[in-house]
């Protein structure tokens, strides 16, 4: 190959690492909405201290440039990590034991690795993690600009979920403690009865009172263990506890006791709510299964649960009170700012990305520790290669699998990172270093980005829309706002392939026995349904001698066949699955078929957007073809039948017809209609027996993409000595494909006997005498005179004897 990209090769992460050195030397600007890096923001702080930096950080301290300046250098270390794009911090984390290492969300189902089915706890743990929601806004806006499909797109506007409101602040009573929390319908307010803290909210242990810690503890350590996906789905799930402490209500002063409960998120807004159950499901059940006043403030039916409209009027709501929503949040959140209790925001539901990963086979990170705090490698340094170690197996004491690694550390002694990287870090590059592969001084050389730009198309699976897709689209953004890559976002145009589903085989069994009914029988008895291997049914028909050997328990099987003697299968279309047994082995096929047919007719079942269900008889159709292909060429005895001769008009139009149709099929990704141009060009070429080079040699290029190794013998067989991947696809001639003359297919009491050809501006009388005076037609007269000739120009004539 002369360009080959492989993410394990060291020459490739090498640049990977080079991309993590330089998000931990940038911060994200507001003010410029772009990464910079981190000698811009020094510089600002030892200006002018930090006061006016408009960053996207959690860090909220204010410090001058005098006090800048008179840090130490751990101590500004320290504050620039808060900073950071690539940034060290404790995080709750998808935790592994059996694994020995971190996962992340998507790789969590029903609270067990998707890999292996092992359990998964939410624990605290200091890990690395991307920024990646400084780009929310710009990964939502940009999607506009792209050819992706309307689902495509929906899904990544879900998943970074904006959402624009005010954050409120409530005064814990008899402390110092304020809880922020965000909220969209600020109108609300004065329905609030309590509010709620995720369990995992460092809140909690600063609020809880001393009567209560015991339970509350106990809850928390039960609810973190859960994962956010399963607390979001299980909605008829009420758990919580109250944590004994009261927050003051901003208006009315009163009392609203604080809960804690696991169907509030850490990872949205502030990780707090102000509960208004009137006007919220989870809230509504919360409050009913607890006891607690539901107050209405929108006017609506809330007897039956919670009740929302922002068509409707407020009530019971103080100075907003008569107004209609959208202008009642308005005026609160007006009268929020006034009063310096409450701020609008604009918030993500997109997280920050968490990057680190407890196990040997990853990316090293080019990390080390230097009293405590990390520092990265010199880019002479990289790439940092994994080391030889002893097993794939965390330490004895719980370190990851790097940590078994002897001289772990740089050349001065000092320790380095024992975590790897993710697998979306290697993929999150690849087609900006396959630009430039062989470059060992830059990631890619500007002049060959200019040339290559970005992806013109990506196919893939709608699989990867909140994870591969979302990090390749921040990776590029960030590399663009340094400089160096010229396009703003990787995947210009992407079609989402449809998935190739099963036709499941199914038999019935007559309930407390080993008898199977068939399936035109199951009325009459009363049954359960079994999948069975579709390997073993042929067109519907159960080999029941090879039905007994499939499994033990089906060895004294007894069958209740129909009248014709046979089993028959019921069927269903589903996914391909093992579990359905109806995943269909492609060896087998192209042992049977041929790679070629397999080939074909998997680009025959549909369009490549849409789910298709694969039926093992359709592919006979199309080895009918292929065999029909072949006949053009030789004979029965295998001998050649290309002949140097001049082609007709009419192979000539065949043939241009095709090659444009095919053509415009295959720029549009249309496979499927393609193959059916095929299939027409090659009955009507075999029905002018064209056996004429100058029509075959072209046919056989522009079928190439979809019969390649049959092309390749073809070619061989037209005398060619390269190979037919470097044969230049054909144009089409205009002159050929114009219309002007129809084959008329030639019935006789409605029944087609042959076509003839005649000119489209023919006069129909003309057309009657040519028809009945030709040769054809004089054996179908049988001498007599016809009753009628029907002649509908250009589509058909009957001819009635």
């Amino acid at each position: 190959w002369t360009r080959m990209v492989i993410t394990a090769d060291p020459d490739y992460y090498k640049w990977t690492q080079w991309a993590f050195t330089k998000m931990f030397k940038a911060w994200y600007n507001k003010k410029t909405d772009r990464a910079e890096p981190v000698s811009t923001l020094i510089e600002q702080f030892s200006k002018e201290g930090n006061r006016y930096v408009l960053a996207v950080s959690e860090y909220q301290e204010i410090f001058s440039a005098d006090e800048w300046n008179a840090m130490t250098n751990i101590q500004q270390q320290q504050v620039l990590l808060e900073y950071r794009i690539a940034y060290l911090a404790d995080t709750m984390v998808n935790w592994c034991p059996e694994l020995g290492t971190v996962l992340a969300n998507d790789e969590v189902k029903d609270g067990v690795s998707e890999r292996g089915g092992y359990q998964v706890v939410r624990k605290k743990m200091k890990q690395w993690s991307l920024r990646i929601s400084a780009y929310a806004e710009r990964l939502l806006k940009d999607l506009d600009a792209l050819e992706w499909s309307d689902a495509m797109k929906e899904i990544q506007r879900n998943w970074i979920g904006r959402s624009e409101g005010a954050v409120i602040e409530f005064k814990v009573k008899d402390t110092d403690e304020v809880i922020e929390v965000f909220t969209t319908r600020s109108d609300t307010l004065f329905g609030c009865t309590f509010m709620v803290l995720a369990p995992e909210s460092a809140l909690i242990e600063r609020v809880v009172t001393s009567d209560r810690t015991r339970v509350v503890n106990a809850y928390v350590k039960e609810a973190v263990n859960r994962s956010e996906r399963d607390r979001q789905a299980e909605v008829k799930r009420v758990t919580g506890v109250f944590s004994g402490a009261y927050a003051e209500h901003p208006f009315t002063g009163e009392d609203i006791p604080i809960w804690v409960a696991d169907y509030v998120l850490a990872g949205y807004g502030t990780g707090a709510i102000m509960a208004v159950p009137a006007h919220d499901a989870r809230d509504y059940a919360f409050a009913k299964h607890f006891n607690i006043p539901i107050i209405q403030v929108i006017e609506g039916d809330i007897s039956k649960g919670a009740f929302d409209s922002k068509e409707s009027k407020v009530i019971n709501s103080g100075f907003i009170t008569g107004l209609k929503v959208p202008e009642a949040i308005r005026k609160m959140n007006a009268e929020l700012e006034k009063r310096g209790i409450g701020k609008h925001r604009v918030n993500y539901r997109l997280r920050d990305a968490i990057f680190s990963r407890q196990r040997y086979w990853g990316e090293p990170f080019p990390v080390y520790f230097k009293e405590g705090l990390p520092y990265v490698l010199d880019e002479d340094q990289l790439p940092l290669e994994l080391p030889e170690v002893d097993k794939y197996l965390p330490t004895e004491i719980g370190d990851p699998p790097l940590g078994r690694a002897e001289e772990w550390k740089t050349k001065e002694g000092y320790p380095l990172e024992m975590s790897t990287m993710p697998g979306f870090a290697g993929s999150s590059a690849y087609y900006l270093r396959y630009m430039d592969p062989h470059n060992d001084k830059v990631l890619v050389d500007k002049e060959v980005n200019e040339y290559w730009r970005n992806v013109d198309l990506y196919i893939g699976g709608m699989e990867h829309a909140t994870g591969h897709l979302i990090y390749a689209r921040f990776w590029n953004k960030f590399l663009f706002d340094l400089g160096y890559i010229c396009e703003n976002e990787p995947f210009k145009k992407m079609i989402n392939q449809g998935m190739i589903q099963g036709r499941s085989s199914l038999v019935y069994r007559v309930k407390d026995t080993n008898t199977f009914v068939s399936y035109k029988l199951i009325d009459q008895y009363d049954v359960t349904s079994l999948h069975v291997d579709v390997n073993i049914v042929d067109n519907d028909i159960l080999d029941m001698e090879a039905f007994k050997q499939w499994r033990p328990e089906f060895s004294s099987a007894t069958f209740i066949l129909d009248d014709d003697g046979q089993y028959h299968c019921g069927h269903e279309i589903e996914k391909m699955s093992k579990r359905y047994f109806n995943v269909v082995n492609p060896d087998d096929l192209a042992d049977r078929y041929g790679a070629d047919t397999l080939r074909m007719y998997e680009m025959f079942l549909g369009p490549l957007e849409q789910h298709k269900p694969w039926d093992t008889n359709g592919i006979e159709g199309v080895f009918r073809f292929v065999k029909k292909l072949w006949k053009l060429f030789v004979d029965q005895n295998g001998e050649p039948l290309v002949v140097d001769e001049i082609p007709t008009v009419s192979e000539l139009k065949v043939l241009h017809k095709t090659i444009k149709k095919v053509k415009e099929d295959i720029e549009r990704f249309s496979f499927n209609t393609a193959v059916s141009s095929y299939m027409i060009c090659v009955n009507e070429l075999s029905e002018h027996s064209c056996h004429k080079r100058a029509i075959l040699e072209p046919l056989t290029i522009i079928i190439s993409p979809y019969l390649p190794h049959i092309a390749e013998e073809l070619w061989a067989l037209l005398d060619h000595k390269n190979t037919i991947a470097f044969a230049t696809f054909p144009d089409y001639n205009e002159e050929y494909i114009k219309e002007n003359s129809f084959y008329y297919p030639i019935s006789f009491n409605g029944k087609m006997r042959f076509k003839m050809e005649f000119p489209l501006d023919m006069p129909v009388d003309e057309i009657k005498h040519a028809v009945v005076t030709s040769d054809q037609a004089q054996k179908y007269l049988e001498g007599k005179s016809p009753k009628k000739v029907i002649v509908v120009q250009g589509k058909i004539v009957n001819v009635v004897v």
